[in-house]
């Protein structure tokens, strides 16, 4: 049982070691370093309330543990404008994530209301051109690629580096 927290949680799809060490090298070699103190991540929820921790929990326990293993394809890039992502597709994380929205759909912001368009982050906030040119050399050097989404994260966030709460592998 977690205990209640005043700091907001952020949930997470973990990923296999291969593919985080493979992000992680991304994000850290065109990420800002003065805003780089966060691995590599696939976020789910931005903002879920940290005083409902515990059943927050409670259900990502429920709902793991019945969970199999995602395999994900890594599709291409996108632009953010200030940034570049990497695409992920699995028919399976959409539900999941929906299934989660129903469980909580009275404590999500307007944020975590929308669809999911799950993707890894590996360049943000800097100048526009900069991330164009990146999103043109990663594009065309992309060959599509396949990860494994191993289970969910739960972080509360706290102004900076997010503090991780509890890890919640994929059952089956």
């Amino acid at each position: 049982m977690l205990a209640p927290t005043s700091a907001p949680l952020i949930l997470t799809l973990s990923l296999d070691e291969a593919a985080q060490a493979h992000f992680d090298a991304l994000r850290q070699r065109y990420f800002p370093p003065e805003r780089n103190y966060l691995r590599a991540h696939v976020t789910l929820f931005h903002h879920l309330p940290g005083s409902e921790a515990s059943a927050i929990a409670d259900h990502l326990t429920h709902v793991t543990t019945t969970t199999p293993q995602l395999p994900l394809q890594v599709t291409g890039l996108r632009f953010l404008g200030r940034g570049v992502a990497y695409d992920l597709h699995n028919p399976e994380l959409p539900r999941l994530h929906q299934q989660l929205q129903a469980a909580w759909t009275g404590s999500l912001t307007p944020q975590d209301q929308q669809k999911l368009k799950p993707h890894i982050t590996v360049q943000n906030k800097v100048d526009p051109a900069e991330a164009r040119a990146l999103h043109q050399k990663l594009t065309e050097e992309f060959a599509p690629f396949q990860a494994t989404g191993t289970g969910l994260t739960l972080w509360a966030y706290k102004g900076g580096p997010w503090e991780k709460l509890h890890q919640f592998p994929f059952g089956a």
